[in-house]
């Protein structure tokens, strides 16, 4: 659990930008939107049960302010590799839900379960956003 929010502490710090990604409006005007977006990959020698805590991860993470979009994948190439790709509204939601119950609970409960300390990495999408 430690591990998981020490490694986006140190990740996020200066990784913001300064000026957030135009997108076009409704009316075809420009709007401005800050989206972030962090990928976290697991891997493990038992599947059924990581699946089972990313699986509920991935639906409580849906209702949290801010949340765009979290995806759960699983490797084809690498069998027990899991990955999650979360979309936010803004820095400030995906660090708020870092600190969150939902979080920590995920991060407790992968306690056993898990290869290695999971991959947490945090990403620019410049083409990332939605088609509207």
């Amino acid at each position: 659990m430690v591990a998981v929010r020490l490694s986006f502490a140190a990740m996020a710090n200066g990784a913001e930008s300064d000026s957030p990604r135009p997108r076009g409006g409704a009316n075809g005007a420009e709007t401005a939107v800050e989206l972030t977006i962090v990928t976290l990959r697991f891997d493990t020698t038992d599947p059924g049960a990581l699946l089972a805590v990313l699986s509920k991860y991935v639906v409580l993470t849906r209702m949290e302010p801010g949340c765009r979009n979290v995806d759960l994948c699983s490797s084809y190439t690498h069998p027990g590799r899991y990955l999650l790709i979360q979309k936010w509204d803004s820095p400030e939601a995906q660090r708020r839900h870092f600190d969150s119950p939902v979080m920590v609970e995920m991060a407790t409960s992968c306690n056993g379960l898990l290869a290695a300390a999971p991959d947490i990495d945090l990403w620019d999408g410049p083409s990332a956003h939605d088609l509207r």
